[in-house]
């Protein structure tokens, strides 16, 4: 069996969560299992070996981000939302359905490292927005989005196409 479908068979549907009408894609029936889960992160750690960071999306870009950033010896790097990181920090602000949200970096996140290579991480990617906005914020300091990976992608809402025509390659393991 491929890896996407290990994932595929492990995610579980959950219907109507948060609100009625979504189908919602629950990864901890992947987390779970440790043999997957370790299979995952050796998959992107193994392709993403010449960079210098792995920044991970608040919160569950952490729980893949961290193992990847570990793997490789590499340094982690979290992006957070507004107000939860303690020192200086640079903000971007995407749409959501209803208003605003914004997301922050510190601001000396790839200190000691002149141009660094980073690969932005997150469990899923949408609509986009909070990638995009990642994308953004990595780039305001400086460094080169070298990728962005996902465990999951949901085509039809076409996020990953505001990442694609910014020239971010996009690798996603499963796609719906």
């Amino acid at each position: 069996m491929t890896l996407e479908e290990k994932i595929k068979n492990a995610i579980r549907d959950i219907p109507d969560y948060p609100k009625k009408g979504i189908i919602f894609k629950d990864i901890t029936t992947v987390l779970n299992q440790g043999d997957l889960f370790s299979e995952i992160i050796d998959h992107f750690a193994g392709k993403y070996q010449n960079i210098d960071f792995v920044c991970g999306i608040e919160a569950r870009g952490f729980i893949f981000g961290a193992p990847i950033a570990a793997k490789n010896k590499k340094g982690f790097v979290p992006i957070r939302k507004k107000g939860k990181l303690p020192s200086t920090t640079v903000a971007e602000k995407y749409a959501l359905e209803y208003g605003f949200d914004e997301i922050e970096i510190h601001i000396d996140a790839f200190r000691n490292i002149k141009n660094p290579k980073v690969l932005i991480v997150d469990d899923l990617i949408a609509t986009g927005g909070t990638a995009e906005a990642a994308v953004k914020l990595v780039k305001k300091l400086g460094a080169e989005v070298v990728a962005s990976a996902f465990l999951i992608e949901l085509t039809f809402l076409e996020g990953a196409e505001k990442l694609r025509n910014m020239g971010i390659k996009v690798d996603s393991l499963v796609k719906f």
